[in-house]
This record gives structure tokens, C-alpha cells and sequence, in this order.
């Protein structure tokens, strides 16, 4: 093994880069994307051997920012369900692999760009504990990005969370319970991940008395985003949809 990866000079960074739009990224992000030797972006690994198919929604964010000889692929089981699958396992694996070949050639800076924060709901977190197993002398660093919800919450005019209002972040897959729970309680709620699971969630919103209020915001950050209210419609409902539940308030500083 290389005499830096033992001394600790060789860095992974995980750099968030918000939900979409390139210009929300932050200053240090785009820094350290132009200092890193390799920028490594998820794709979905059913096309990553599919010349023809578009890039992933990270890899355009930071195209403006990265040459294309310093960029790299990393396919990852994004669709899978079902907890730890055999083939999500070998991705982490095939990727944290790449990673090392990476530092093993003599690269010492590199980074990884996700979607969002690296620290909320990111691929990130599964790649660093890979390669911190098969290096552990590698720093692994993060730097926090804007997430959909913040975007969606600027974009739609909403406070996420005013006074002592709590803010209940759920992904989807989570199930129904978790979030009928976090509707029940008296401040704003986001699902992340409702794209197979709308039906319920409009059901659960429904039941809760909350429809009228909530925002969907679909591909929040890119050409063609659509944010409004929401309906029963499932069509073009991507993945990374993100759903708003506003706090019930009755009047400017009614939480304080």
C-alpha cells in the first residue's frame, strides 16, 4: 500500500450538490470539485454500460464545473428495494473497489458529488464505509449541500419551520405508519421518495385533513420541474419527488 494512504494525506469527500440546479451549489463545493483529482457520480447501474443514456441527475449538476476526463462513473442498485439485496452488496463493493484502484494510481484528492446533502439519505454514506474498510487510513470528509425540501420550500413560498414547530423528515419507504404518525403531530412534514407509494400517501393526507395544504414538487431543480398542489395524478412522478406538508398556523408568530 502506498506510503500516503498510511501517512493519511489521501481524502475522500462526499460534496453535496443540492437538488438539481447548478448555480445552488455552495462555494466550497464547487472548490473542492475543481481541486479534486477524480469526481466520481452515481448511476443507475442497469445503465451504466448503456452508452446512449443520459447522464444522472448529479453528473449534470456539476458539469459546469468539471471537465470530462476528470469525471467517473459509479453504477449503484439506486431502484433496489428490500433492504441490504445481493446486488446493491456488489455495487457497494464493485464502487468502493473503483475507489481504491483510484487511490492505489496515485490519485490523493477525491470526491464523490451527490444529489442533496451527503449526510441526508445519500449513496455517500455506504460508498465511505466500503473504502474506509479496505483504507482506513483514508480521511473521509463531507461538505453539506441544499436539499429538495429547502429548495421546495423556497420555490413554493412555505416556511419549513417556524418557533417550536418540529420537522419531521420520512422517506416513503418507511411505510405508512411512519408517516400517519408524523402527520398527527403539529409541525411540517416532507416525504422523500413517494413516487411508488402516492396513492397512499394522497390517502394518508386525505384522512389527516392535510391535502389542501401539501406541495409536490417534481423534479425541483431541473428543466420541466413541476411544483403545486397535490393530486391523485402519478404521472412522470419521479423517484426523488418531494412531498410538503406545512405546519397548521394561525397567524404570524402563533408558534413562538
Amino acid at each position: 500500500m502506498p506510503e500516503r494512504h498510511r501517512g493519511g494525506a489521501a481524502t475522500l469527500t462526499g460534496i453535496g450538490v443540492g437538488p438539481g440546479d447548478p448555480e445552488l451549489l455552495t462555494v466550497k463545493a464547487v472548490r473542492l470539485l475543481g481541486e479534486a483529482d477524480l469526481v466520481f457520480v452515481p448511476v443507475l447501474d442497469r445503465l451504466a454500460a448503456d452508452a446512449t443514456a443520459p447522464p444522472g441527475r448529479a453528473e449534470t449538476t456539476v458539469a459546469l464545473h468539471v471537465p470530462p476526463d476528470r469525471l467517473r462513473r459509479l453504477p449503484f442498485a439506486l431502484d433496489d428495494r428490500g433492504g441490504v439485496t445481493a446486488r446493491r452488496a456488489a455495487a457497494w463493493d464493485a464502487a468502493a473497489r473503483t475507489v481504491v484502484a483510484a487511490l492505489d494510481g496515485g490519485a490523493t484528492r477525491l470526491a464523490f458529488a451527490t444529489i442533496g446533502d451527503p449526510n441526508v439519505y445519500s449513496t455517500f454514506g455506504y460508498l465511505a464505509q466500503t473504502v474506509r474498510a479496505a483504507r482506513p487510513a483514508v480521511e473521509v470528509r463531507t461538505v453539506p449541500g441544499i436539499t429538495a425540501m429547502q429548495d421546495l420550500a423556497a420555490r413554493s413560498g412555505i416556511p419549513l419551520c417556524e418557533g417550536r414547530e418540529p420537522l419531521t423528515l420520512v422517506p416513503a419507504t418507511a411505510g405508512l405508519v411512519a408517516f400517519a404518525d408524523a402527520l398527527a403531530g403539529p409541525g411540517t412534514v416532507v416525504a422523500y421518495k413517494g413516487w411508488r407509494r402516492h396513492a397512499d400517501l394522497v390517502g394518508e393526507l386525505r384522512r389527516a385533513g392535510r391535502l389542501a395544504d401539501a406541495v409536490l414538487g417534481r423534479a425541483v431543480g431541473l428543466p420541466g420541474e413541476r411544483i403545486g398542489p397535490v393530486t391523485d395524478a402519478v404521472d412522470d412522478l419521479p423517484y426523488l419527488s418531494t412531498l410538503l406538508v406545512p405546519a397548521r398556523r394561525d397567524g404570524r408568530g402563533g408558534k413562538l
